[in-house]
């Protein structure tokens, strides 16, 4: 793994510094920039992580720049990383055709199929590769927690069901619950999988807590005004059900009025910061 990184910016917020750095991942076989917001803490001790996973077109700065989370993450003495949401440069035939498949579209899957399995593994980007690279390069303590929205929230979800302990909490905002039975999840996972369906089952998070439960608590918010809700590529209910079946708690906040939007999101960030810093402080 190739751990040189080269710094792209660097931007002092809230008392800390919200940097963009550019590196070669070995995982995805192209070059790749993420964020990190470093809080005040930082300067003097090493701090806790948050793991951000953003939606479909989104990249490294949305959530950085909309959702108004470095003021409470610096209170909180949290380091927030926002990766990508797939690989960049590739040029794979179709792969800027649609926005719900290819580029800003990785899924946080790890690709079978040609030509996507060179350089679509996402999954292995975001809990291997990046990890320890994170690691090597900044004064972070070893704890982490994990959130996201859309199909981050969908990642958030998979990322802690597939690694039991590895994170100290989850939760998302309008995540993609059963992607094995949304038109979304349908051709981003046949792209990517294949056609047997029984291999997307990993993938799922509804498949994921009926088949090996959670050790975590997931903790789910979901605008009731939301288009891709009412559209059913969300489906909140699919996950409510498997948690109940399998015994896992859930908590799920229908949120009245609130679409798919970062105001969503910005309107309950300073909520889900404080939830993850009390399981951060007790882990």
């Amino acid at each position: 793994m190739s751990d040189e990184l080269e710094l792209i910016s660097a931007t002092k917020s809230f008392g800390g510094w919200l940097k963009r750095y550019k590196h070669r991942s070995d995982a995805l076989h192209c070059d790749m920039i993420f964020a990190i917001y470093l809080p005040p803490a930082a300067e003097e001790k090493s701090v806790p992580l948050l793991w951000w996973l953003s939606g479909l077109t989104c990249t490294d700065e949305n959530f950085m720049q909309k959702a108004g989370a470095q003021r409470i993450a610096a209170e909180l003495g949290i380091a927030i990383i926002c990766p990508d949401t797939s690989p960049r440069g590739t040029e794979l035939p179709g792969e800027h055709e649609r926005y719900d498949f290819g580029s800003g579209a990785g899924f946080y899957v790890n690709a079978t199929e040609s030509p996507w399995n060179r350089h679509y593994h996402m999954y292995d980007y975001v809990t291997e590769e990046l990890p320890a690279l994170l690691e090597t390069h900044f004064p972070l303590n070893g704890k982490a927690a994990i959130s996201g929205h859309s199909m981050g929230g969908h990642g958030a979800l998979i990322c802690a069901l597939k690694n039991p302990g590895r994170y100290t909490s989850v939760s998302a905002f309008a995540p993609i619950c059963n992607p094995s039975q949304c038109p979304w999840g349908e051709f981003a996972f046949t792209g990517y999988l294949g056609k047997d369906k029984t291999d997307w089952r990993e993938w799922d998070a509804c498949e994921l807590v009926k088949s090996h439960g959670s050790d975590l608590a997931l903790m789910v918010d979901q605008g009731d005004a939301d288009n891709f809700y009412q559209d059913g590529q969300l489906k909140p209910e699919a996950l409510q059900a498997a948690c109940k079946e399998a015994e896992v708690p859930l908590t799920l906040r229908m949120q009245p009025g609130y679409d798919h939007s970062y105001f969503f999101i910005a309107s309950f960030i300073d909520n889900h910061l404080r939830y993850h810093a009390h399981h951060l402080r007790s882990a």
